[in-house]
């Protein structure tokens, strides 16, 4: 269940297009520019980034390149949390799901599925969840 876990950055995109997609760089950019507070040619070189790493896709819509999210939203989050909770928290135990109750990113439906993913997190070969 292991999946590619984005950087900070790459994430805070990724939220951008989950809420709405496709997206041009310049709209991402702009929808990201509180969060981020940098350059549109850094928005451009992670977008390339993530290009590259397949977690998003391309392609032209009347003349304007548009991206679109390829990673799926509650999977991505999943990763994230769980490599949150052993690597930074290095807890053994499934992040509480507790703790994401009140976001804005995912609903009821998506929390249950969140939950349900990190608890049915495959041991790695240490033995932790």
């Amino acid at each position: 269940m292991s999946g590619l876990i984005p950087s900070v950055s790459e994430l805070t995109l990724l939220k951008v297009l989950w809420k709405q997609q496709p997206l041009s760089a310049r709209e991402i950019h702009d929808a990201a520019a509180d969060e981020l507070d940098w350059s549109f040619s850094s928005t451009r070189k992670t977008l390339d980034r993530m290009l590259e790493k397949q977690m998003i896709g391309l392609q032209a819509v009347h003349g304007i390149n548009v991206y679109s999210a390829k990673l799926e939203k509650v999977g991505t989050l999943a990763a994230f949390a769980h490599d949150f909770g052993r690597r930074v928290m290095e807890m053994d135990a499934p992040l509480p799901v507790a703790m994401f109750t009140g976001s804005k990113l995912v609903d009821q439906q998506e929390l249950t599925q969140l939950e349900q993913m990190l608890n049915d997190w495959p041991a790695d070969d240490d033995g932790h969840s």
